[in-house]
């Protein structure tokens, strides 16, 4: 907040000040409480990609390594999946999708989103880029290695039963269930019925998170204006408005 305060015009803003100022009002930043979860997998014995992160969730550039997964949200017509696809450099989310079932293709949808929007935006994905998940069964697929594979992608699963292996979506995953999804969320402006609401509700945020949400791991910068500063001193400003017309 204090960070957000001096972009806006208030240069000299004390954090002490702001604490005080929220207290007051009764505004407290939003904590994570639940713990990291392990995704099931297709067994111990089941042949795999090599973990090729070893935990080091950063990046030199963008498109250079991706880290996936998905939630649920609960509605009135039951469970909706949403997956996310993750830029390392920017934390940047560069895909994503909704579905009502957790099976490869929609894993595989969320991935095509992300190599679409790259595109779209004038940054191709290259050869080599590493597409890092945990070790469930949606990842894991012959079908889905056989896409990652044929999109001339790297993959790279975590080891099985270890969240933290894929800690970087675990926390992004965190930040929209608690931001997005919480009663208290400015997103929620009522009942999630159904899987269109859950895709407004997700798609309003996204476009929050990547382009004015601040990330302290980026110097209280967006995702765009990072990513944006990284193309103007190589290959020139990314084109993110084209990239943010993506339909829900």
């Amino acid at each position: 907040m204090t960070a957000w305060l001096r972009r806006g015009g208030f240069p000299d803003v004390s954090k002490h000040t702001v604490d005080r100022l929220m207290r007051l009002e009764g505004m407290n930043g939003l904590v994570r409480g639940r713990k990291p979860r392990a995704s099931a997998s297709t067994g111990k014995d089941s042949p795999r990609a090599p973990d090729l992160l070893k935990r080091n969730f950063s990046a030199p550039r963008p498109n250079h390594s991706w880290v996936t997964d998905f939630t649920y949200v609960p509605t009135w017509g039951g469970f909706v999946y949403v997956a996310f696809a993750i830029d390392l450099y920017s934390r940047a989310i560069v895909g994503w999708h909704a579905s009502t079932i957790k099976d490869t293709p929609f894993v595989e949808v969320c991935l095509n989103m992300a190599l679409w929007r790259r595109d779209h935006a004038g940054h191709a994905v290259g050869p080599g880029l590493i597409h890092h998940s945990d070790a469930g069964s949606q990842y894991t697929s012959i079908k889905f290695t056989e896409t990652v594979a044929l999109e001339v992608l790297v993959a790279s699963i975590g080891t099985i039963g270890d969240a933290y292996d894929n800690a970087a979506a675990e926390t992004v995953m965190g930040l929209y269930k608690n931001e997005a999804v919480a009663k208290t969320s400015p997103f929620m402006t009522g009942p999630l019925k159904t899987i269109a609401d859950v895709e407004k509700l997700t798609f309003d945020w996204l476009d929050w998170y990547n382009n004015r949400r601040l990330h302290s791991s980026l110097g209280n910068m967006t995702p765009e204006e990072y990513e944006s500063n990284y193309y103007a001193e190589t290959n020139g400003p990314i084109n993110i408005e084209a990239a943010n017309k993506t339909a829900a």
